[in-house]
């Protein structure tokens, strides 16, 4: 059989991508893995209840990522199928759900519903001549995508190598059917091209009956890329006009390494299953499944409780280029009942996060800290509010670049850390203020062989005389930390 096996989309948010996707669609989350490529990358598979090929629509999570670009060179639009009868039902739904949709309008004789997902995504829903499942009821099947081409004869012509063929035109836009589904084709020439993003779609894959035909393809084409994908064999590829096409096989299928599909995060073989990698990936609830409401406050930040937590929290500040998952393995290592809340920097630098800019290599934007600082303490009242946190248990773990910041934060901000443990740092401001720092306790830890660590005293020295209770300690080692780090960290915040 031809046509789409599965179409893959970028999100930002996996909550919202959820509750849209399952909660306002009603498609079944078939399958959650960590990423193929890259482990902390959360991949999504939703269909069908039985993850059949061709009712399927993925998501890669880059939680809190950047936006990119719809143009030319990318799918456009993800279509699924509906009975022809329902879209007055659709229509009062997604107005029931304060969604925006345009429609009903007609496209190549059906009728059309178009609504965005929540990261902008248009999900076009397709009346069709279906068995009518009953209502409510989830979308039956892939009804096909609109892909965006520079030069769309050529996408059409590369295309019928897998089973497309042409049905007309309308508009601007070619039609081409397979045996279940068609593909749209808008000539987008002259537009500016796509770039990747979240809100974007990545790619669409077309089914193939096994790998000798995966094979026949590659042997045809150039610049191929062959993978294993566990839950299928598939070949990347691009066509003429630069859109990214995968081929993927119907099987083994969706099934082949849990019973009830969807409910375990599994783990690709090639990687090591880890509490760690656990800690890193973004955590969501099902429709109705009791959940933490992420608050929109003003950093990007990821909440994890632990099964028995003991009611401390440790607010998390990354290093240059981490991120708000970097130090949750490493704090959960410290403190294993401790509510880890973890940061992302808001100011960049050559496109890696910190938590304020650098001048140079020991100098830095004082204005960029005494904003970024400002916002934190607005920060740190909401979390407490939102996230019903004890203000009297909270402790900040800062490593290098989020280290010095909460030294920052500490002289801006008096008496809003109270407790502290600060991995590398280096006082930032110049000139420090005075402050009292009285019932601040820190535990600063500098490295013998780190090249910053000649900075570490100028900090220390003044945490002491502004009054905090200061357990200054030099480990083995230089700029990155090790064994003895958090053996000091745990024994210090469990004291």
């Amino acid at each position: 059989m031809s046509g789409l096996h599965h179409v893959t989309a970028i999100t930002r948010d996996v909550q919202a991508n959820v509750d849209f996707w399952m909660g306002f669609l009603g498609l079944s989350l078939v399958k959650q893995t960590a990423g193929f490529e890259d482990a902390e990358q959360l991949h999504l598979f939703y269909g069908d209840a039985a993850g059949a090929p061709g009712t399927l629509v993925s998501f890669l999570v880059w939680q809190g990522g950047a936006a990119g670009r719809v143009g030319h060179g990318q799918a456009a639009e993800i279509a699924l199928a509906i009975p022809r009868g329902r879209i007055g039902d659709w229509l009062t739904r997604a107005m029931q759900h304060g969604l925006s949709v345009q429609g009903p309008m007609r496209e190549f004789g059906d009728p059309v519903l178009r609504l965005r997902d929540p990261d902008g995504i248009i999900v076009k829903l397709v009346g069709l001549d279906i068995a009518d499942a009953g209502w409510p009821a989830p979308p039956a099947h892939l009804a096909g995508a609109t892909l965006w081409s520079e030069d769309a004869a050529a996408t059409a012509a590369f295309l019928a190598r897998f089973g497309y063929r042409p049905a007309g035109t309308e508009g601007g836009v070619t039609r081409l059917r397979s045996d279940r589904d068609e593909l749209d084709i808008r000539d987008a020439a002259g537009f500016v091209p796509g770039i990747p993003g979240t809100g974007v779609i990545d790619h669409v894959a077309l089914r193939v009956p096994d790998r000798a035909a995966l094979e026949a393809h590659a042997s045809a084409l150039t610049d191929t890329t062959a993978h294993d994908r566990l839950y299928f064999a598939s070949l990347y590829m691009r066509d003429p006009a630069g859109l990214l096409i995968e081929a993927a096989t119907d099987g083994p299928g969706m099934g082949i390494d849990e019973a009830q599909l969807g409910r375990t995060l599994m783990v690709p073989p090639h990687f090591d299953d880890s509490t760690d990698l656990r800690l890193r990936l973004p955590q969501f609830a099902r429709p109705g499944e009791e959940r933490r409401p992420m608050r929109d406050l003003p950093f990007t930040h990821r909440i994890h409780t632990p099964e028995d937590p003991d009611g401390s929290t440790l607010i998390l500040l990354h290093g240059t280029g981490g991120s708000e998952t970097d130090l949750m393995p490493l704090a959960h290592r410290i403190a294993p009942r401790a509510t880890l809340l973890g940061l992302r920097g808001r100011s960049t630098e050559e496109g890696v996060a910190r938590f304020f800019r650098r001048l140079s290599m020991t100098t830095f934007d004082q204005d960029d800290i005494r904003a970024e600082a400002e916002a934190f303490a607005g920060f740190w009242r909401d979390a407490v509010a939102a996230y019903d946190l004890d203000a009297d248990r909270i402790a900040v773990l800062g490593y290098s670049n989020g280290a010095n910041f909460a030294g920052a934060v500490m002289a801006l901000h008096p008496g809003l850390i109270r407790r502290a443990v600060l991995m590398r740092p280096m006082l930032a401001l110049d000139p420090v203020p005075e402050a009292d720092l009285t019932g601040l306790a820190v535990l600063t830890l500098a490295g013998q062989g780190d090249p910053y660590g000649v900075h570490a005293p100028a900090l220390n020295d003044w945490l002491a005389r502004s009054g905090a209770d200061l357990d200054a300690r030099m480990v083995p080692g230089g700029h990155q930390l090790a064994q003895d780090d958090l053996r000091i960290a745990a024994d210090w915040l469990g004291a």
